[in-house]
């Protein structure tokens, strides 16, 4: 069973991330291994640092998004959204935002508002229960084409580095717990036709040409993208390998064992 973290009052909204490695509910995994040059040449953007192909992205992992400030940089953040006003992160990270009230609840209204931003990715990942458990699909777009998940993001700053306590050692056990952390969240919306027969939420993907509205739109305009997506989409079965986070190399593409 998985055990997930429920925080702000928002449980019939968010997902959170879970305690231990196995599947999660809505977008909880996803990839991005399409060569560099593809992906630079699909966003109209250049990496900023390394890029490292993920077949298994998972939460609390380092990866690739594209943010309204610079859309023309794919940086790295953290998945698991932690809100600016959290005073511990371990009580708020949030994998996915429901995109039916993104703009109303405390946790994502003002990055919402202010803080968008593109998550690459060229294939998501479900798990359908069928006899014998739950087997994992790879969903794709039908082309195989890289694609872009809608996406929020935030700056954490711990509360002992705004008090300026961390300079002094106090309250931390390392370096790294006085870190500026920024991450990011997926949006989910009601699944189109062809998810439903996998789960009752999905993604919001965006065409290439909802992008830079997503990024710079008015709100009535980014409103209009939160829909299902309407465009064809692929499924195959995957290995159960998918299942374990730790395993992050093509052999979580291999078909099921019979």
């Amino acid at each position: 069973m998985i055990g997930f973290k429920f925080a702000g009052g928002e449980s019939n909204d968010q997902q959170y991330l879970p305690f231990h490695p196995e599947p999660t509910p809505m977008c909880g995994r996803y990839s991005l291994f399409a060569p560099r040059e593809d992906i630079e040449e699909r966003f109209g953007a250049t990496f900023a640092d390394d890029y490292e192909p993920r077949y298994n992205a998972a939460p609390r992992q380092s990866l690739p998004v594209i943010t309204a400030e610079e859309p023309e940089t794919i940086r790295h953040m953290e998945w698991g959204l932690i809100p600016s006003w959290a005073d511990d992160r371990s009580d708020f990270e949030f994998i996915n935002a429901r995109a039916e009230t993104v703009d109303q609840k405390r946790s994502f209204a003002e990055a919402y508002e202010q803080r968008r931003c593109l998550v690459p990715a060229d294939g998501f990942y479900e798990w359908k229960a069928e006899r014998g458990g739950k087997q994992p699909y790879r969903v794709t777009l039908a082309d195989q084409r890289p694609f872009s998940m809608a996406g929020l993001y935030e700056r954490w700053e711990p509360p002992q580095r705004q008090t300026g306590l961390g300079e002094f050692g106090a309250g931390t056990d390392s370096e790294d717990d006085d870190e500026i952390v920024e991450t990011f969240t997926i949006l989910t919306t009601e699944p189109n036709e062809f998810m439903a027969d996998l789960h009752h939420r999905m993604s919001v993907i965006l065409d290439p040409d909802e992008e830079a509205t997503w990024l710079h739109g008015d709100e009535e305009a980014r409103a209009a993208l939160l829909g299902p997506y309407d465009g064809e989409l692929a499924s195959r079965p995957v290995s159960t390998a998918v299942n374990d986070p730790s395993n992050d190399s093509p052999a979580v593409l291999d078909a099921p064992e019979a």
